[in-house]
């Protein structure tokens, strides 16, 4: 019979990796945290007239990219390819939105039926900070100020790039569009697309400007500038938006060709990137969507947030070697028992370990095994230190003494009574 495997694309996170998620995990909602965010999570699966309304019909997401089915009902069913769409809908729907302020974050996982690579892959996972009722631009620093944060924290500041763009009100982008559209039908012999990059140039010509095609950004060199048809308003804003970035110490670069791949965004739009995991150099991305709570039937709302590819972050912070070493070693003690009638006071003694010292990861030894095969596993395991309860001969009596041996390559064991074990592995830990 044929083995089953994962589908491809969507990838199994295996316990020696996953130590990783949860150093990340933790650390973002340590961060989100000290900035008063506060946790929403809903489906992964949503109707998918929620994502042709809010990502854009001629996007390839939409197109492309969506896992989408009707269900028995018929009603046409999609898993989530990103978060926002869906915390707008559940917030918007729940009545978060109406008149208060919010600051909501999420995690989870996203799909998307696009080419697997190196850091993309078909399930993904996501980070997101959303913030609801706030006019900017003070509020769209405060969500960056989450982000520098936590590269901060993970020590990847040096690494990473902040790279941002104004572009506009829908109407700016309207004109904008025209006139590039314009441009670019003049210029359509030198572009080097498909039918389908053809069609899309006339039906959404800012998508171009994303390409990543180098004879395509050759060809835009003289393109119309989008900044030039921003409004006034919005281009105020964005000079303060630049002038807090500086007074907060955050340092960016401007690109005026950034336009980002959802429709939603208006005004303020950036990404961080890197250039360590190759072709794949967006780490994070976001922006303000001032019209999308109105776009999906809820009371004009002002927002603004960021996504954060978690597969990508895992990926840099594996590659650069960031993760703290007492994050990838869960385990500190491993209790080991060795004779008969040991097995009933090496699990209390484990139990008593994780009672005195609730910071420690203990395992305790199951199964039958003689000592140096227990004393291996305690080695593979990456505990610190082992506690051994050893019995010779029959008896039936409790023991009275414990040893506590350090895994390193020291082979000196003390000995100490039972009773006083839990307290001490807390200093032999430390010394």
């Amino acid at each position: 019979m044929e083995k089953l495997q994962a589908i491809r694309g969507m990838n199994d996170i295996l316990p020696e990796n996953s130590l990783s998620w949860q150093y990340l995990e933790s650390t973002f909602q340590r961060i989100v945290k000290r900035f008063g965010y506060q946790e929403i999570r809903f489906p992964i699966l949503e109707h998918t007239q929620l994502f042709k309304r809010s990502i854009g019909e001629v996007t390839d997401i939409v197109e492309k990219e969506m896992y989408s089915f009707d269900d028995r009902n018929g009603n046409s069913l999609s898993l989530r390819p990103e978060g926002t769409a869906g915390c707008v809908r559940a917030a918007d729907q729940h009545g978060l939105l109406y008149n208060r302020q919010q600051r909501l974050w999420y995690q989870g996982p996203m799909f998307r039926h696009e080419r697997p690579q190196k850091g993309r892959y078909r399930q993904f996972h996501q980070f997101g900070v959303e913030a609801f009722g706030m006019s900017g631009p003070d509020i769209d620093v405060e969500v960056l100020q989450v982000a520098a944060m936590l590269w901060q924290e993970l020590d990847l500041e040096e690494f990473l790039v902040l790279e941002i763009n104004n572009i506009g009100s829908a109407a700016d982008r309207k004109e904008y569009s025209k006139a590039l559209r314009e441009y670019l039908q003049s210029i359509e012999g030198q572009l080097p697309l498909d039918d389908d990059a053809r069609t899309r140039m006339h039906v959404n010509p800012m998508r171009v400007l994303d390409s990543k095609h180098p004879g395509v950004q050759a060809a835009l060199g003289d393109a119309p500038v989008l900044y030039n048809f921003v409004n006034d308003d919005s281009k105020d804003q964005y000079e303060e938006l630049k002038m807090l970035l500086t007074a907060s110490n955050i340092d960016y670069v401007e690109n005026p060709k950034l336009v980002r791949g959802l429709d939603y965004y208006n005004n303020c739009v950036y990404e961080w990137t890197t250039d360590t995991l190759g072709a794949q150099s967006a780490v994070c991305g976001g922006g303000r969507y001032d019209g999308l709570v109105e776009q999906l039937g809820g009371r004009q709302t002002l927002a603004c947030g960021f996504a954060i590819g978690i597969e990508r972050l895992v990926l840099m912070l594996d590659t650069l070697h960031k993760i703290p070493e007492e994050a990838l070693k869960p385990i500190d003690v491993y209790v080991a028992c060795v004779g008969e009638n040991v097995t009933e006071q090496a699990l209390a003694l484990a139990q008593a370990i994780r009672e005195e010292q609730p910071d420690l990861g203990v395992i305790s030894h199951c199964g039958s095994g003689k000592f140096n095969s227990q004393l291996k596993r305690a080695f593979s395991s990456g505990a610190k230190v082992a506690v051994i309860l050893e019995r010779e001969g029959d008896c039936n009596a409790p023991l009275q003494t414990g040893k506590i041996r350090r895994l390193d390559d020291s082979i000196e064991a003390q000995t100490y009574e039972i009773a006083a074990i839990p307290k001490k592995v807390a200093e032999v830990l430390l010394n």
